[in-house]
């Protein structure tokens, strides 16, 4: 699944919280310092992502014409030149190979800033990273579902993309976040 730059506070929570967690860990500045340092590492990513996506677009719209001469699937075409262009953004495909290449960024850093101490190899933590992304992301459309049922259930009827909806939204999110002992 992709993150979107709305989620990475809460991922990088989450990293700080399973690493405090585990028991393997001495945090040297808190849990706070550590989530900041996730953070800038996760949004980094997505923004190579997203600038990655930008240019594709460009392409692509600047093809139109073409594209619909040629009958071509713009899904398909979308996604040929985003893996052609990806490692020019430095952007890696597979989830699951990207999620392991940031947990390693992470661990890097969280060290490299004297954020952590262990005593265990550095596997183990770059693990505990990668589990807590992947563990967040798959609850996210669990959290999002119950968060959409609740707004539901207001008499008043929310109207999505306002910003009276995006607050409620963001507030029920995170309160969900607590209630399941993610925050």
């Amino acid at each position: 699944m992709k993150v979107s730059l709305s989620h990475i506070p809460h991922i990088a929570s989450r990293i700080a919280v399973d690493l405090n967690r585990s028991g393997l860990v001495t945090m040297t500045h808190g849990l706070e310092a550590t989530a900041h340092e996730a953070e800038k590492i996760l949004v980094e990513s997505v923004q190579k992502e997203m600038a990655l996506e930008e240019k594709v677009k460009e392409i692509v719209n600047a093809n139109e014409e073409q594209i619909d001469y040629y009958l071509a699937d713009e899904r398909q075409l979308f996604f040929m030149i985003k893996k052609k262009l990806a490692p020019q953004f430095d952007v890696i495909l597979s989830y699951e190979d990207r999620y392991s290449d940031i947990a390693h960024k992470i661990l890097d850093a969280l060290y490299e800033e004297d954020l952590i101490h262990y005593d265990v190899s550095e596997n183990r933590i770059k693990n505990i990273i990668y589990d807590a992304m992947t563990a967040f992301i798959a609850d996210t459309n669990e959290i999002e579902n119950a968060v959409y049922e609740k707004i539901k259930s207001y008499k008043r009827r929310m109207i999505p993309g306002t910003d009276e909806y995006e607050i409620l939204y963001e507030k029920l999110y995170k309160d969900e976040l607590t209630r399941r002992g993610m925050a």
